[in-house]
């Protein structure tokens, strides 16, 4: 589903971290429709396991981010992506899962685009 990137992360400050649990639930969900896993853990147990776990659970969860984020990629776009998942499990050490949210939901919208016909490369001429 394409969400506006900028209004998600304000939404999740404004909340205070409410939005954003909202939203990794939704995203990880997403991710696996969109990669063709949808028995693999759902956002909601993603979520409880994050927080039985106090977050051990979420950095599995980012290096699974990055891995199913990649197969995103190879399968909408013209080009073999490279491992990312070392940076979204740097990322979630060091705190930043909202960037991990963010850089996903930009996987998504750019899938979205390239599904409804509307994406036509990083570098074409809007003209």
């Amino acid at each position: 589903m394409r969400r506006n990137i900028a209004l998600c992360i304000v939404f999740s400050i404004i909340t205070f971290g409410i939005y954003e649990i909202y939203w990794f639930i939704v995203a990880t969900n997403e991710i696996n429709r969109m990669t063709r896993h949808p028995n693999q853990t759902s956002g909601g147990i993603a979520f409880l396991l994050s927080l039985i776990t106090f977050g051990i659970y979420s950095y599995y969860w980012a290096w699974k981010l990055g891995e199913k984020s990649d197969m995103l990629k190879n399968r909408y776009l013209e080009y073999r992506s490279t491992d990312t998942r070392v940076l979204y499990l740097v990322l979630q050490l060091l705190g930043f899962q909202i960037i991990n949210l963010a850089l996903v939901q930009y996987e998504f919208n750019k899938a979205d685009d390239i599904q409804r016909g509307n994406y036509f490369g990083e570098y074409t001429c809007p003209y």
